[in-house]
């Protein structure tokens, strides 16, 4: 196959890596298990024209991106119901949607997988038209990163570090928004502190990301916790994992979710795909069955063919 590598210098653990150094044992790894390999080394302003130009090439068989998660968000969008496959270097926080397609979390353990990866297609979801890979959140999720946008930090761990002081300055102040949230034929509104829409449903006992990447659902979660005790008890049950222990959120799981906010004149702002994102007033989240062709390790195709 034919790669063509993006790595934005400026995203997630590409920043303290050694570029040509890892760019040597990509040429190493890939060219040694006959696939040939172009890589560019961008900055952070720079990703989204040269993921571009990448896409648009009609020799490559797969981009190769790797940075944070708005990196690879950018590429998945670029590349949503095209032939050419993403493969994703988790070079992220989280790593949360690479997690789901079972690709190693370590840069060079990744690569390997790739000589020998085969392609899969998996599903994304969109907001107003908007692609998404991972989650669409308001609320809690939404200022928590305002927060952290506004603490400075260099490296993984001090990403982490913000994200909890973020987490507990949310949880003395939790937001409350108004909505009326759409799923089929039922509308319901309701008062909630934060409302998380994922492609498709998290998997139990582990990080927040889907065991089944193709499932075909939206996976919905609704929080109406607003008490200290009660939003300890969620932020601790979701990094457990532990959903379904929490009496203050509600799952749901459709193909399509019609999101409506009630402000009386305030802004609100989403995340999507861990950026910040306008909020509009009315915002309609679907599920694209199969819409991403993504290279995973070939043990996890053959396991999902089985």
């Amino acid at each position: 196959m034919n790669f063509a590598a993006v790595l934005n210098r400026d995203g997630g653990t590409l920043r303290t890596t050694n570029l040509m150094a890892f760019s040597d044992r990509m040429r190493q790894t890939l060219e040694s298990a006959g696939h040939s390999l172009s890589i560019d080394i961008v900055a952070g302003r720079d990703i989204v024209e040269t993921l571009d130009s990448a896409v648009s090439r009609r020799t490559v068989d797969v981009v190769l991106a790797g940075g944070g998660d708005g990196t690879i968000s950018a590429a998945a969008a670029r590349l949503m119901g095209k032939k050419k496959a993403l493969a994703i270097l988790p070079a992220g926080t989280m790593n949360l949607f690479a997690r789901g397609l079972g690709i190693p979390q370590s840069l060079d353990t990744a690569l390997e997988s790739f000589a020998d990866g085969e392609i899969i297609a998996v599903d994304m979801a969109t907001a107003n038209g908007q692609p998404f890979v991972h989650q669409f959140s308001i609320g809690m999720h939404a200022k928590m990163v305002q927060l952290r946008q506004k603490m400075e930090f260099r490296s993984r761990l001090g990403k982490i570090g913000a994200s909890a002081k973020a987490a507990w300055a949310t949880i003395k102040n939790p937001p409350a928004m108004n909505v009326t949230l759409g799923i089929g034929d039922a509308e319901v509104t309701a008062r909630i502190s934060g409302i998380g829409v994922t492609n498709n449903l998290f998997g139990e006992g582990h990080l927040p990301y889907a065991d089944n990447p193709a499932g075909g659902v939206l996976g919905i979660y609704v929080t109406v916790a607003q008490q200290r005790a009660e939003l300890v008890k969620f932020f601790f049950n979701m990094a457990r994992g532990k959903w379904r222990d929490n009496e203050h959120v509600e799952i749901h799981q459709a193909d399509r979710a019609v999101l409506k906010i009630h402000s009386g004149g305030r802004k609100f702002r989403a995340v999507m795909d861990g950026e910040l994102v306008r909020l509009d007033c009315e915002t309609t989240i679907e599920i694209k069955p199969g819409a991403l062709n993504v290279l995973v390790p070939a043990s996890v195709a053959q396991a999902k063919a089985a």
